[in-house]
């Protein structure tokens, strides 16, 4: 059966974001992509996955860009995963100049 225009059920879109995560100002750093920038960001900080951001301590949330679709979503994090260093440093600083943790601006 297929319902009306005006009985179809709205279409959930998702957000996927690009973020990355510093060990703290100019320290080590790790770009991820999620759908749930929140609940990755803790998990990162609860060390609750073995990995890169535990073994070094990669746990302030310093940067997140947002997309609708999950392909662009991974082809930023690639091409920002080839940048230099000073690349990095330089978007983070940009945008985020006190290297705040905005898991803190983020969470209730």
């Amino acid at each position: 059966m297929i319902l009306p225009m005006r009985s179809r059920p709205a279409v959930l879109t998702k957000t996927y974001f690009v973020y990355i995560l510093a060990s703290k100002r100019n320290g080590t750093l790790y770009i991820g992509v999620t759908n749930d920038v929140l609940n990755r960001a803790w998990q990162h900080k609860n060390d609750v996955v073995e990995g890169f951001t535990k073994r070094y301590g990669v746990h302030i949330l310093v940067y997140y860009e947002a997309f609708g679709d999950i392909t662009d979503a991974i082809t930023r994090e690639k091409q920002m995963k080839k940048w230099n260093r000073a690349w990095k440093l330089r978007l983070i600083e940009k945008n985020n100049p006190d290297w705040r943790d905005l898991y803190d601006t983020m969470a209730p």
